[in-house]
């Protein structure tokens, strides 16, 4: 009696997910991204699994571009955040940025400030800041826009009590 596909891909699945999540999760040291990029291999599997000739080494080397991903992805976040944070504690632009506007964006809630950072102080481009923290480009551009407006309502402030 011929198994079903159905059937082979509950077998392979009981069979082989453990280790890849396993195997995966030595390589990020993270449960949930070693779940993630078991089961996305495994997704991926499905997509193709009438052409696919060995299942098992095909999950392996897709787990394994997914993981070099995840650390190429990592890694630009860490460089990210480390020039940010010297940024903002050195000044990205010191002729340019006035203290008080720095300490106005350190100020703001941690949803517009990491957008401000990014893009303004670390110069990167809206499709960049979206990726790093994981938003919409549009929700960037929104929060881009609240934290402009409130850091000029503040700027104005500040100007109109300035003696």
């Amino acid at each position: 009696m011929k198994r079903s596909r159905d059937e082979a891909a509950s077998e392979l699945f009981a069979a082989l997910y453990p280790r890849l999540a396993g195997w995966c999760r030595r390589l990020v040291d993270d449960d949930g991204t070693a779940h993630e990029i078991a089961s996305e291999a495994f997704t991926r599997l499905w997509a193709r699994w009438s052409r696919v000739e060995e299942p098992r080494g095909f999950l392996y080397v897709t787990a394994a571009n997914l993981v070099r991903d995840h650390w190429r992805r990592t890694e630009r976040e860490r460089r990210a955040m480390r020039r940010v944070t010297h940024e903002a504690a050195v000044g990205a632009h010191p002729e340019q940025a006035d203290p008080s506007v720095r300490m106005l964006v350190q100020s703001l809630p941690e949803r517009l400030r990491v957008p401000i950072l990014l893009h303004y102080y670390a110069d990167m481009p809206i499709r960049e800041v979206s990726a790093l923290t994981g938003r919409k480009e549009g929700t960037v551009k929104a929060d881009l826009h609240a934290a402009r407006e409130l850091l000029r309502v503040h700027l104005r402030r500040s100007l109109d009590h300035t003696p």
